[in-house]
């Protein structure tokens, strides 16, 4: 960045945790906040700043979902206005659109520069966004590399010559044959957490951001990031679906006023019995007369592709069958269930931007780990004392040894064991990815639950 042009915005959305710092130009200094906002965050170009060198590539990430925090879109995927609620602080006061915020002076690596400094609160947000205007947003921004990716899937699975004709998706076969060949990308791809913990670190993912990290090579997602991910693409190519909810020993029809509460009050506790529902998602699709059940997240959930008769008998109201699924230690038998979509559609937008600490949840709470494979489970076991240590390493030792599964529990952040040498051969470049995560795991961790913990690793061999 050049030192005579040193005024930078930096804005924070509180809840989510992302951050993006801006170059903006001397003169815009003295601007009000609605004005600083109208240009360099509604109207602004992430490609176009970080061109300019104005916006490091983590930031640039950040800004566009601060976008869709802030603004609605249209139909059409134009921002349009600020969603009601939405609140500005600085110095934790409150400040309106129309103030002149104060800069602070500051220093770094030598560099002098004002600092202006703007934190969002989100709280008195509803569940406003317009998914089709989001997704369409998001999907004209780098509309010119998801047609280059879907394109290369349809080429690898059937050659470049039959894949014309199928994506002309003109005949129910060929929609069919597009369908699947998507979806097994998305469920081949890895079923982790620990691209939270590198890059841009995002918590959590949205379904355009699951499919960008699928592109480079720096993860995948876990269940309700695959369903986005694959709806995002096959939305724009116009084939109709809708989100399923899913979860082990739930036969029953769901209780969806229960699960409304829930994603108001946030209040989880004592909620288990309910919240068994939405452990899981997967997709529903009709295409011409028929229906199809996509089950494309993995995680040890098998690849499922079920039309007609085996789809209903999955989804039917009374009597439906399950499917048996051993995601880790456990196996259990899941049952799949229609919904009101606006269900999974508030709790993936209040993981993606309302609830604290969801990327620990999905590692912790939710007990997914950081990878997930037909053979091996990897998480990180984190401790204060030695004697914290040992009692976890005990329950690990205890629940796997009652199942009959092999495992590994280091104290330090390694892949030393015999069994973790055998993950590491196996999946060398996830290996890498979950050794670099360390340092990000552990602060994560410490602004949860306080300063002092460290990070070992758990490698579990399943049985599968």
């Amino acid at each position: 960045m050049d030192n005579h042009e040193n005024t930078i915005l930096r804005i924070n959305d509180t809840v989510s945790g992302r951050q993006c710092a801006i170059r903006i130009e001397n003169r815009d200094r003295n601007f009000s906040l609605g004005e600083l906002l109208e240009k360099y965050l509604k109207h602004a170009s992430a490609i176009e700043l970080e061109s300019q060198n104005r916006i490091t590539p983590n930031s640039s990430t950040s800004l566009t979902a601060i976008q869709d925090y802030v603004y609605l879109s249209d139909d059409y995927g134009n921002l349009k206005g600020i969603y009601n609620g939405v609140a500005f602080e600085q110095n934790s006061e409150r400040v309106s659109l129309d103030d002149v915020l104060g800069t602070v002076p500051m220093t770094i690596n030598s560099k002098t520069f004002e600092l202006i400094n703007i934190d969002i609160d989100r709280i008195g947000v509803g569940y406003d966004r317009n998914w089709k205007g989001f997704n369409r947003r998001r999907w004209d921004l780098r509309k010119d590399e998801y047609i280059k990716f879907v394109t290369s899937i349809i080429e690898e699975e059937y050659g470049s010559y039959t894949a014309q004709s199928i994506l002309g998706l003109n005949t129910s076969e060929s929609k069919l044959k597009f369908l699947r060949a998507l979806s097994k990308k998305i469920w081949s791809s890895d079923f982790e957490n620990y691209s939270r913990f590198s890059g841009n670190y995002i918590t959590y993912k949205s379904g355009d951001e699951t499919i960008q990290a699928i592109m480079e090579n720096s993860g995948g997602g876990i269940c309700s990031e695959k369903v986005q991910a694959l709806k995002f693409l096959t939305d724009h190519y116009g084939l109709k679906s809708e989100f399923l909810i899913a979860g082990p020993y739930v036969p029953n029809p769901v209780p969806e006023e229960k699960l409304r509460d829930l994603l108001v009050s946030f209040d989880f506790s004592f909620s288990k019995k309910y919240m068994r529902y939405w452990q899981h998602t997967a997709l529903i699709y009709e295409v011409e007369d028929k229906s199809i059940l996509v089950d494309a997240t993995n995680g040890n959930i098998p690849f499922l592709f079920l039309m007609d008769t085996q789809c209903e008998e999955l989804l039917r109201y009374k009597s439906k069958l399950s499917v048996p699924v051993r995601m880790a230690v456990i196996e259990e038998d899941f049952y799949y269930h229609r919904v009101s979509q606006d269900i999974p559609e508030n709790l993936f937008f209040a993981m993606e931007g309302w609830i604290p600490f969801v990327d620990l949840i999905q590692v912790f709470d939710n007990e997914l780990g950081l990878y997930l494979s037909n053979r091996f489970m990897v998480t990180a076991v984190l401790y204060k004392t030695n004697e914290a240590f040992n009692k976890l390493k005990t329950e690990y030792i205890k629940v796997c040894e009652t199942e009959g599964l092999n495992c590994s529990v280091d104290m330090e952040w390694n892949l030393d064991s015999t069994l973790a040498k055998q993950f590491s051969e196996s999946a060398h470049d996830v290996s890498r990815k979950i050794l670099d995560s360390r340092d990000h795991i552990i602060a994560r961790y410490n602004q949860c639950n306080g300063d002092g913990h460290q990070a070992g690793i758990v490698v579990i061999e399943l049985n599968n």
